[in-house]
């Protein structure tokens, strides 16, 4: 029961919602603090480009098939659906969240997460590293292009230069100096774990308060209702019933071994948080768009794919067991 409870991370974003709601940032304080959540997205993306390990980049890159089964999962299966969502009336779906649900559709997959549940179930860690890895680093050019792309084919405008441009100097930049690094501080870093995982939570914690107290101060929660929520929260649960079926079943009928399966199935289902936030601040700001309302699903699709991927994570791990165990017994008979 415990694994379908939501977990630490998820409580502190409820609470921060909860937080900007009633007391926003704005004014003067609202300038220093956004400039010191840039400071802390700069040192995330830093910390990501210098724990990852160029040899286990070696080991995984070669299973091609997989890597690239999950990007088209992520960069082509995911739009097409999003776009497919659009046909949903405006009276059931409000189109500033129809586009939160878009821009959550275009996004590279976890990380942490993705690798931690592909352990769990006994899959292919070291192409999980890689695939997720790969996804987030090829997500900070793809993402951009893409919402260009869909918000055009909705009537939207596009993205601006000077998005792509501060996408580029607060996301790649600082991760290809934590790679170019990586060599003299990565063991330093992948050793401090504990210690530095608050950097990964602080600093999209900082990012939506930062993006609420904005949308609270427009009037987000007067502008959607109850029903507007649940319905955005039915069709992210539709929305990941989907993917994972067609992970899950499609990799078998590819041929994949069992092992890769479960790493597709986590690796091409999963949408990333950590990198949808700091991107929507990046890509919306200053547009007439409401990033509260763009961030909104993502959050509530962030805490579903958990609940469902522990579950589906710890049926793979009972298979398994229990087909240790009947070989066991066929062996001392």
């Amino acid at each position: 029961m415990r694994r379908y409870l939501p977990d630490r991370f998820t409580v502190m974003l409820v609470c921060t919602v909860i937080l900007a709601s009633f007391l926003p940032i704005q004014g003067v304080w609202a300038e220093w603090f956004g400039v010191a959540t840039d400071i802390a997205i700069g040192l995330l993306f830093f910390l990501h480009g210098a724990r990852l390990s160029r040899d286990v980049v070696v080991a995984g890159v070669l299973h091609w098939r997989l890597h690239l089964t999950i990007l088209l999962t992520t960069f082509a299966i995911f739009p097409i659906l999003g776009l497919m969502i659009g046909f949903v009336p405006e009276d059931i779906l409000p189109a500033p969240l129809y586009m939160g649900i878009l821009f959550l559709c275009v996004l590279p997959s976890t990380v942490q997460s993705s690798i931690a549940f592909t352990s769990m179930a006994g899959g292919n860690v070291p192409a999980a590293i890689v695939a997720a890895s790969g996804s987030n680093i090829l997500g900070m050019f793809l993402t951009p292009l893409l919402v260009g792309l869909l918000l055009s084919t909705t009537g939207d405008a596009g993205v601006s230069t000077d998005a792509i441009q501060k996408i580029g100097l607060q996301l790649l930049a600082p991760f290809i100096a934590g790679q170019i690094l990586q060599p003299w501080i990565g063991n330093w870093i992948r050793s401090k774990k504990k210690i530095l995982s608050p950097v990964d939570r602080g600093s999209i914690l900082m990012v939506v308060y930062l993006a609420f107290s904005e949308a609270v101060i427009e009037g987000i929660w007067s502008r959607f209702s109850v029903s507007d929520i649940a319905a955005v929260v039915v069709i992210d649960m539709l929305l990941l019933t989907v993917v994972l079926c067609i992970t899950m079943f499609g990799s078998r009928l590819l041929g994949f071994k069992k092992e890769d399966e479960i790493t597709i199935t986590f690796c091409g289902s999963k949408k990333s948080l950590a990198s949808g936030v700091p991107m929507a601040n990046a890509i919306f700001s200053g547009q007439s768009a409401s990033i509260g309302a763009i961030v909104l699903p993502i959050m509530l699709f962030h805490q579903i794919q958990l609940m469902a991927c522990a579950a589906i994570a710890q049926k793979y791990a009972e298979r398994a067991r229990a087909k240790e165990e009947a070989l066991a017994k066929v062996a001392a008979a």
